[in-house]
């Protein structure tokens, strides 16, 4: 672990690796370089030592310093200034203060070469900036760098300002003369220079930490994704066998009351037993065509999301309810129906649910509430909800539910997928009562209730 990037002090690695951190957290970290990164930093520290020895015999041709660098100590000092870049993405703090002392060293030294010390030192207090993410350090780092240059660069300045013999080609006259003009493009120059190192570098680790951001928050919606389209199949799966367990609860128990009696009165009344089978034939039809609709939203082709109701076994809803008081009152539970109040449009998928909630509380009646039992459905239509109240007469363990049974859980979950609630339990005349309630729009005027098109119950107290 590279001791200039992250501050041991700071992350503990045993708890989580820097770089899998939140990019917002402090202690976060760039991921360390690839080793194709490295072979880069290689290879460029390479060519500039290559690029060295060349500007090398340049400046020596061209006579840049009277008596310059022995030979071999210029070669040193080639080596010195270009090949700590192969690691100053790993080590960058130590490259940087590396490369300020070769360049200080050769400057008075009079090694014959400025052009790539002065790239390479760019390049080193760069990558401070760039890769070391303890931001104290970085700065603490870059300012020693700044601060001694610019030591040396006034001494050198002043050194040459009192020297007579030194810079001969400027004037020294006026409070502004020539040579004040050098040395102040000096020091811009060196500003600009060094300014621009540091800037760059902090660009560097702010468009890092960017990206990765966007990385993070990527893989994040990523995973989000995942989980819904998880959730989205649970919740599919779990209305499937909502549906399921209502179509095959209600028909299997209106089937079975039909053929025991149908069995039993099969030598006595022949008429009457044949009218139960008719019944069982009916029920198993529209058992299968439930069933049916049921596959067909399963083998849609897209996961498209769809309205419940749409891709639901049937189009049941309040409109169906005299139907199903029909066949409660054919399967044995004689059955009546009331309305209360106005019909209005109720969506469809509340509907529906409603429907499903008055079939499960009928097919428990028959199971539980014995061959003497009678049931009452009521639909209320109120200002701002619709209640349907489904109670039973019969021996006291009507509504009993069964250990493990999912009537009652369904009818719950089926309330509350429409915003609504279910009551359950006995009431005080001995009827065991199930009462959902689920809020709706509030009541349109006569304007729109003339446009509305919808399937509603129709009349008010009606009886089957």
């Amino acid at each position: 672990m590279d001791p200039d990037v992250v501050d041991p002090d700071v992350v503990d690695p045993d708890l989580v690796a820097p770089e899998d951190l939140d990019p917002d957290d402090p202690r976060w970290r760039r991921s360390a370089p690839s080793r194709s990164a490295l072979r880069v930093d290689m290879i460029v520290a390479a060519g500039f030592f290559v690029a060295a020895l060349l500007s090398l015999m340049l400046y020596r041709t061209a006579g840049f310093y009277a008596e310059p660098a022995p030979m071999g100590v210029s070669l040193v000092w080639a080596a010195v200034i270009s090949f700590p870049l192969a690691f100053r993405r790993r080590f960058p703090c130590t490259v940087a203060l590396v490369l300020s002392v070769a360049f200080i060293a050769g400057q008075v030294m009079q090694v014959p070469e400025l052009l790539m010390a002065n790239i390479t030192l760019f390049l080193g207090i760069y990558s401070v900036g760039a890769w070391v993410v303890d931001r104290r350090r970085a700065f603490l780092t870059r300012a020693l760098i700044v601060v001694s240059m610019f030591v040396w660069l006034l001494v050198a300045m002043f050194q040459q300002a009192t020297d007579p013999d030194a810079l001969g080609g400027f004037s020294r006259a006026g409070a502004f003369s020539p040579l004040v003009a050098y040395l102040l493009i000096n020091v811009l120059t060196n500003l600009l220079y060094f300014g621009g190192a540091w800037f760059f570098g902090d660009r560097a680790l702010a468009s890092a930490r960017s990206k990765a951001l966007l990385e993070r928050r990527s893989r994040e919606l990523e995973l989000e994704r995942e989980r819904t389209a998880a959730q989205a199949v649970s919740l599919e799966r779990v209305r499937i066998a909502r549906e399921l367990h209502d179509v095959v609860a209600h028909h299997v128990s209106v089937m079975g009351v039909q053929a025991g009696a149908a069995r039993m009165v099969m030598q006595s009344d022949p008429t009457a037993a044949r009218d139960a089978l008719s019944n069982v034939e009916i029920n198993a039809r529209s058992a299968i065509d439930e069933l049916h609709g049921l596959l067909k939203t399963l083998r849609e082709p897209d996961g498209r999301a769809v309205d419940p109701a749409a891709t639901s076994a049937s189009t049941l809803g309040l409109d169906a309810l005299p139907a199903l008081v029909d066949d409660s009152t054919a399967a044995g539970l004689p059955t009546t129906l009331d309305v209360v109040g106005t019909p209005r449009r109720v969506p469809a998928g509340v509907a529906l649910n409603l429907y499903r909630i008055a079939q499960e509380s009928l097919t428990n009646a028959r199971k539980y509430g014995g061959s003497a039992a009678t049931a009452d459905v009521r639909v209320r239509y109120l200002d701002d909800a619709v209640e349907l109240e489904v109670s039973n007469s019969g021996r006291a363990t009507s509504g009993t539910p069964n250990p493990g049974g999912l009537g009652h859980v369904g009818m719950r979950e089926r309330a509350s997928a429409s915003g609504g609630t279910v009551d359950v339990g006995r009431a005080g005349d001995g009827r065991y009562v199930v009462r959902a309630r689920v809020p709706v729009a509030p009541v349109a005027t006569a304007s729109e209730s003339e446009s509305t098109d919808a399937p509603v119950v129709s009349g008010s107290g009606e009886r089957s």
